[in-house]
C-alpha cells in the first residue's frame, strides 16, 4: 500500500535564518531567498527578490541595535511572497524622496517600493519587522 503525503498549505515550510548584523549577511539572505523561490517554482521572481532582501538586510545592518537579525521568506498565500527582516531597533525606516542628492546610500527603500506591490513595518515592544510583498508572477 502506498501512502501519499498530504499536500502542505502554501508557504510551508517557511524559510528563515538568524544572521549576524553584518554586511556579509546579505549574501546569505540572497541564498535563502533563491532557495525558497526555487522550491516554490518561482524562479522568475528571484532577480527582484534578491534586490529587495539585500536592501532590507542593509537597512537592518545599518540601523539595528543588537548583534543579530532574522531573515524570513514566506508565502502567506498562493499569490504572494513575503520577504522580511526582523531586528531589535525601534527606528522605523523612512523612504527618501530627495533624489536630487549626490549621496549614493539611502535610496534602498525606493528600490523596494518600485520592485514590490507593498511594503511596511510591523512594530513590536522589542523591535520591528520590515517586510515587502511580491505578487507571484502567475497571479499578475
Amino acid at each position: 500500500m502506498t501512502v501519499m503525503a498530504k499536500p502542505r498549505p502554501t508557504g510551508q515550510p517557511g524559510y528563515s535564518e538568524t544572521l549576524p548584523r553584518a554586511a556579509e549577511s546579505a549574501a546569505v539572505a540572497r541564498r535563502l531567498v533563491r532557495t525558497a523561490l526555487a522550491a516554490w517554482g518561482l524562479e522568475d521572481q528571484i532577480d527582484d527578490a534578491v534586490v529587495v532582501i539585500t536592501e532590507l538586510v542593509s537597512n537592518a545592518v545599518d540601523h539595528g541595535r543588537l548583534t543579530s537579525i532574522r531573515v524570513v521568506v514566506s508565502r502567506p498565500t498562493e499569490d504572494w511572497v513575503r520577504l522580511a527582516v526582523v531586528d531589535r531597533s525601534m527606528a522605523v525606516p523612512l523612504m527618501r524622496t530627495d533624489t536630487n542628492d549626490d549621496r549614493i546610500r539611502g535610496r534602498g527603500l525606493l528600490l523596494v517600493d518600485r520592485l514590490t506591490e507593498r511594503w511596511g513595518t510591523d512594530r513590536y515592544r522589542w523591535g520591528k519587522q520590515v517586510w515587502a510583498d511580491l505578487r507571484c508572477e502567475s497571479a499578475r
